[in-house]
């Protein structure tokens, strides 16, 4: 029983001497009986490296590399662009579902600046933002479908784009709305067919 005993005192003195008593600090690095990978040599960002000839760690995408999300067959639908010309019409079905949504979408992320008739006379132009667009403009109404889609997409100006909040068929039926807009501020009787005028005595 005596050697048992002093076994474990043994024990108990050779553990305190090796792993410390508990609480207490020291400098000297710890002893990692099962490290797990905490010590793996890595790369961090934007460090040098000797590995690659360039130097750099960090890795330019392979030459052709698309975006996880954001390829589509249909250039123009992902782009409002032809190549590098910015196209014209719609690549979506243009329907009354179409321009609800984008009436909806549009009240939700474009009112507030360009108003709810897209005029610029928006709560933002009130406290005093005054270079917000007027969307009826005929320098906006000008613009192909391919370049007003652009500008939702990826903003211009003052304007963040919302690649991020719109789907790209929400950005279409953005767009949808707003060329509705244009023709109900810049619209006249001659838009109407003759039976639509013979209808409202015209």
């Amino acid at each position: 029983m005596r050697y048992v005993f002093l076994i474990f005192i043994l024990g108990v003195i050779g553990a305190l001497s090796i792993l410390g008593p508990r609480g207490g600090e020291s400098t000297r690095p710890p002893l990692e009986v099962f490290p797990d990978m905490d010590r793996m040599p890595k790369y961090h960002p934007q460090a040098k490296s000797a590995f690659f000839a360039d130097g750099r760690t960090d890795r330019l995408p392979v030459d052709g590399t698309v975006a996880r999300g954001t390829y589509y067959e249909d250039e123009y639908y992902g782009t409002g662009k032809n190549g590098e010309t910015f196209g014209k019409g719609f690549p979506i079905e243009v329907d009354y579902d179409a321009i609800s949504r984008g009436e909806e979408r549009y009240n939700i992320y474009c009112t507030v600046c360009h108003g709810a008739a897209g005029d610029g006379d928006s709560i933002t132009k009130k406290y005093g933002m005054l270079t917000v667009a007027n969307l009826t403009d005929q320098r906006l109404v000008d613009y192909t479908d391919g370049q007003l889609y652009d500008v939702v997409k990826n903003g211009k100006g003052l304007m963040l784009g919302y690649a991020d909040r719109l789907s790209v068929e929400d950005r279409w039926n953005v767009v949808l709305y707003v060329r509705a807009l244009q023709r109900v501020a810049n619209g006249s009787v001659n838009d109407l067919t003759p039976a639509k005028r013979e209808e409202l005595g015209l």
